[in-house]
This record gives structure tokens, C-alpha cells and sequence, in this order.
């Protein structure tokens, strides 16, 4: 074995992975390990049953109700990603969506008044939708042009609102915006669970809807994507990249080998590594900030365009 490395990545949690395929696609060598038999860590995907058995201690085996054991991927830590998010652009830019399948949700839901009710995707169930009255559409409509218009380095897109002041409380007096329509947008677009963002400033909000409008877009259908094996694919898909990519060979003769350990999530403190904090890894391990298009532009630099 080679024993001379750029990088070192010890463990193969998703953070790991990512790490180290943004590593090797700017022509990093890596020696990525783990002491587990399976790729993912805490946010494994477990199959078959019998094996999520054995993981927990749980006595017995699985009752013959469920089924088979291989029609069973149990996701640690189950979560849905945003198809125009970070994650996704990380995808996208290390080629790793070639080892991975993804499927849109069916659609999104609230649940108000006692009832359930779908969180319209297409123009016509907008219309349709008896989430909001007539004229709190229209009102709603001209909120969403706002956000999508809305760019942090052009001031003349503010419309007299300072994003790093403004409550995003303001901004909705200033929409007229009703309360259904309110608790709608906070929680079923911008995704938070509380209304403490209703008295901080604007920024952060309207930038979660606009993420949500763009993920949409993408698909139509739902912004939300899901790996159809389970999320334990994203991990592997990155450590598969990393084994054969044809990138590993560094350009120069490297500088001195890092041993590199993240912070992964933990059940007990409950910190979660995100996208902003694998690109704050990034920075720290190369000198330079993360940037997907400069990177691309490198990378086409290096090895020419597809």
C-alpha cells in the first residue's frame, strides 16, 4: 500500500465521504478508512431487518408479519433532501449522482384545522387549494414574486426592507399577509418548527422560501428528493467515487499528509455536521474557500470538458 497521502479521512459518515470526494475530484490522493463492515456510520442504512436486530439488541428476530429481511432498508438518520440545496450541487459536482437513483416525493402536506391538506405544486393547485381564500393569493402570489426576485448583493431588490434588520414579522404586514397564510409559509415552506423566526430579522426566512421555489421548480412534483435505496447510498456513492475516480493522482508532489477527524452526529449532544460546516472543514484543511462554479472551472482547467 502506498503510503504517502495528502489526506486522511477516518470513518465513512456521510460528512467523511463528502469530504473525501471533494478531496480527490480537485486532485487530492486520499486514503479514506473505517473500522465498521459497512459504509455510513450514524447515518447508515441498515438491510436486511435481521441486521437492524443485531444492531440495537433487540431479542428475538423479526415476526414473520414483515415480511423478508432484504425488502427492508431501515435509514438511521431519515431525512429528505432539498433538490436544489447544497447537497445536492455537492452531488452534481463530484459526479456522484452516477452511483445513486433518486426518487421525488409525491407531495407535500399540512395538517390544519383537523384536516389534512396538500402543499400545492403546479399553478392549478394553487388555484384549487382551499388552504387560502381568493384575495390571500393574490396577496401570497405577490410575496413569492418578492422572494424570488429578491438578491442579496442588489439592494434595489429589497423594496425598502433591510434583510439584516427587518422581522420577518414586517415583512409580512407589508405582504398584508394573513395568519393561515402565515403559519403556512414558516412552517410548511421555510420548514421551521417554532415562530421564534417571526421576530429575527428577514434574511434567513425569505432565503429558506426561495429554496423551496427553486427545489420545486426543479421537478415540479415536490422540491424534496429521496436516494430510493435509502440515505446510507450517499456515503457509499462518495467512497465508491473516491476508490476508482481517475482524479486521485495529485498534480504535484502533495504537501505534508493531515489526519483528518470530523464531528459527526452524536446520539447524545445531538450536534449534526451540515453542508456549511463541510465546506468550513473545507477552508480549513486547503487555505481557500468552497466554491462549486470556480472548482467546476478548475477541474475543466485541469482535465478539459466533458
Amino acid at each position: 500500500m502506498n503510503e504517502e497521502y495528502d489526506v486522511i479521512v477516518l470513518g465513512t459518515g456521510l460528512t467523511e465521504c463528502i469530504l473525501s470526494g471533494i478531496m480527490s475530484v480537485n486532485g487530492k490522493k486520499v486514503l479514506h478508512m473505517d473500522r465498521n463492515p459497512y459504509y455510513g456510520g450514524e447515518s447508515a442504512s441498515i438491510t436486511p431487518l435481521e441486521d437492524l436486530y443485531k444492531r440495537f439488541k433487540i431479542p428475538g428476530s423479526p415476526p414473520e408479519s414483515m415480511g423478508r429481511g432484504r425488502d427492508w432498508n431501515v435509514d438511521l438518520i431519515p431525512k429528505f433532501l432539498m433538490a436544489n440545496g447544497q447537497l445536492v450541487k455537492m452531488l452534481l459536482y463530484t459526479e456522484v449522482t452516477r452511483y445513486l437513483d433518486f426518487k421525488v416525493t409525491e407531495g407535500s402536506f399540512v395538517y390544519k384545522g383537523g384536516k389534512i391538506y396538500k402543499v400545492p405544486s403546479t399553478e392549478a393547485e394553487a388555484l384549487a387549494s382551499s388552504l387560502m381564500g381568493l384575495f390571500e393569493k393574490r396577496r401570497f402570489r405577490k410575496f413569492l414574486v418578492y422572494v424570488a426576485n429578491f438578491d442579496e448583493k442588489d439592494p434595489r431588490t429589497f423594496e425598502g426592507i433591510d434583510p439584516k434588520k427587518t422581522t420577518m414579522r414586517d415583512v409580512y404586514k407589508k405582504f398584508d399577509l394573513g395568519q393561515d397564510v402565515i403559519d403556512f409559509t414558516g412552517h410548511a415552506l421555510a420548514l421551521y418548527r417554532t415562530d421564534d423566526y417571526l421576530d429575527q430579522p428577514c434574511y434567513e426566512t425569505i432565503n429558506r422560501i426561495k429554496l423551496y421555489s427553486e427545489s420545486l421548480a426543479r421537478y415540479g412534483k415536490s422540491p424534496y428528493l429521496y436516494p430510493l435505496y435509502g440515505l446510507g447510498e450517499l456515503p457509499q456513492g462518495f467512497a465508491r467515487f473516491v476508490s476508482i475516480s481517475d482524479l486521485l493522482v495529485p498534480k504535484d508532489l502533495g504537501t505534508e499528509s493531515q489526519i483528518f477527524i470530523s464531528r459527526t452526529y452524536d446520539a447524545t449532544t445531538h450536534f449534526e455536521t451540515t453542508c456549511d460546516d463541510i465546506k468550513n472543514i473545507y477552508k480549513r484543511m486547503t487555505g481557500s474557500e468552497f466554491d462549486f462554479e470556480e472548482m467546476k472551472r478548475k477541474k475543466n482547467d485541469i482535465y478539459g470538458e466533458d
